[in-house]
């Protein structure tokens, strides 16, 4: 069965980096450019933070 695909944006809320997109389409899902925080320490510490998508 095909269904339409579904893209969130996940990431990157105020900066360049940090960027995470969603893709879903027929039950499959696929994590893309799942990128780092990097600049200002404040950024850095978000990549120690829990992981926002459920595997």
């Amino acid at each position: 069965m095909n269904s339409p695909a579904s893209l969130q944006f996940l990431g990157a809320d105020g900066t360049v980096t940090g960027s995470r997109y969603l893709l879903e389409t027929d039950g499959h899902r696929v994590l893309i450019d799942c990128g780092l925080f990097r600049g200002y320490k404040q950024l850095r510490d978000r990549n120690r933070a829990a992981f926002p998508v459920p595997p």
